[in-house]
């Protein structure tokens, strides 16, 4: 694991939940009428394995304490994905406060794959990280088994930042790469090319 010299308590994480618009996507925040679909996709254990808090089986019990998490804003900042022309759900990203700083996570349901729905929602959520809040550094990292997300994470403009272990409800302890975004490489890359 990375050892990272940065003052992280000077740094102010308080995001506004907004609707945020993409070309393909509306992110919003996540409510009791997404149960359903929220159900559907979340209950796969391709998508869970790859998640530190995603448990497998996932029923309406799940989705239910998954929607009081999100409203309580105590872990950060949660977003449903969301097509924007149907409404259809597809997945979710948020940005999470962890022991490093403010941490990039997403999830895309399986029917939903390989159609750049995470790249997009991951552009928007480093621009909004840095737009709304103070921090010099967004984190990110992925199970070392998942070259889609880290795809995602490169096309972000993320650095290679070391390798570290996690937690997974379903996978137990798992090896992940670490990467990392700062302020001035951001701001180098905000007119993002698209890949």
């Amino acid at each position: 694991m990375v050892a990272e010299a940065e003052d992280t308590e000077s740094e102010s994480y308080a995001i506004d939940c907004p609707v945020l618009a993409t070309e393909r996507l509306v992110m919003r925040p996540p409510r009791e009428s997404d149960i359903a679909q929220l159900v559907e996709l979340a209950d796969n254990r391709h998508v869970a394995e790859m998640l530190a808090r995603m448990p497998h089986p996932y029923g309406e019990a799940e989705a239910r304490a998954f929607l009081a998490m999100a409203g309580s804003r105590r872990a950060g900042i949660v977003f449903a994905l969301t097509l924007a022309g149907t409404g259809t759900f597809v997945g979710c990203a948020g940005l999470n406060t962890t022991e490093r700083g403010l941490e990039l996570g997403y999830w895309i349901g399986e029917p939903y794959w390989k159609r750049g729905y995470a790249t997009e929602a991951a552009h928007a959520l480093v621009d909004l990280a840095f737009q709304k809040t103070s921090i010099q550094v967004l984190h990110a990292s992925t199970r070392v088994i998942n070259p889609a997300s880290r795809r995602v994470i490169h096309k972000c403009g993320f650095q290679y930042a070391g390798q570290g272990m996690l937690n997974s409800i379903v996978a137990g302890q798992v090896p992940v790469e670490r990467y990392r975004l700062d302020r001035k490489t951001w701001t180098s890359l905000r007119n993002w090319i698209h890949f």
